[in-house]
């Protein structure tokens, strides 16, 4: 996605996940869960970088503290209360041909690989094998910034300075692009330059994108809706590069 576009992509979606709580609170709830399963370091966010972004996520989201603390237990097993969950990804063609990767988490596969499929049906759109498109993404830290036009530069030579490996600067829309170890270090010091975050988190970024007319670009929307709606959904990604004025559009009507 160009700059622009991402950004509008990324205010489009978290609007969608804020105006549903419950829904954002249990997916965030279940990244800690793995996260302190799953990352270098365990339950101490201190040394598990990957606990800490999600901890700093589910604070922005106004989780309790109590909550984030029994949803770490639950991933460390501490108390007994360790959860059976996996973590699996699927890939698939949207319309126009764009790479859609889904990343889930579930404690029941075959429920969730069939809500998967019945959603890209819906949409024309097709399930593929493993690794069909993975290939054009990479895993990056991803910061989003918004700010008046005239101090996005400075912003960006900041963010260099930190240790980005990237930035793409559009108008007044600013993303850092960083190594996914070094994001909360890099987000820290722009943090310490009283930079305002709009979003920080380690996502799956497209090498290329594909551009879409304005009704297949409606339809990659709606299908991106459909499959973060889905009970088992974590985070959705494409490689779409969407026209402004449908990105406008769907906004206002959704």
């Amino acid at each position: 996605m160009s700059g622009h576009s991402k950004w509008k992509t990324i205010k489009h979606q978290k609007g969608a996940a804020d105006a549903k709580r419950g829904q954002l609170f249990t997916k965030l709830t279940r990244e800690i869960s793995i996260a302190a399963r799953e990352g270098a370091g365990g339950g101490d966010p201190d040394m598990n970088y990957q606990l800490r972004l999600a901890i700093d996520r589910a604070k922005g989201a106004n989780m309790p503290a109590d909550t984030i603390d029994r949803a770490i237990k639950r991933g460390t097993g501490e108390g007994g209360e360790q959860v059976q969950l996996e973590e699996i990804t699927y890939e698939g063609y949207g319309p126009g041909g764009v790479a859609i990767l889904l990343q889930t988490v579930t404690d029941n596969r075959n429920r969730t690989a069939s809500e998967v499929r019945a959603t890209f049906s819906k949409i024309g759109a097709s399930l593929g094998a493993s690794g069909c498109v993975a290939w054009n993404f990479d895993t990056m830290g991803l910061i989003t910034m918004e700010m008046a036009a005239e101090e996005a530069e400075d912003t960006a030579l900041l963010a260099i300075e930190a240790g980005a490996e990237d930035v793409k600067v559009e108008d007044s829309y600013v993303e850092v692009f960083t190594l996914p170890e070094n994001l909360t270090e890099v987000k820290q010091q722009l943090e310490g330059e009283n930079v305002a975050i709009a979003t920080a988190e380690v996502a799956m970024v497209p090498k290329a994108t594909v551009a879409l007319e304005p009704k297949e670009a409606e339809q990659t929307l709606r299908l991106l809706d459909l499959l973060e709606d889905l009970q088992d959904s974590q985070k959705v990604y494409t490689n779409a590069d969407f026209p402004e004025e449908t990105l406008e559009k769907y906004s206002r009507e959704n």
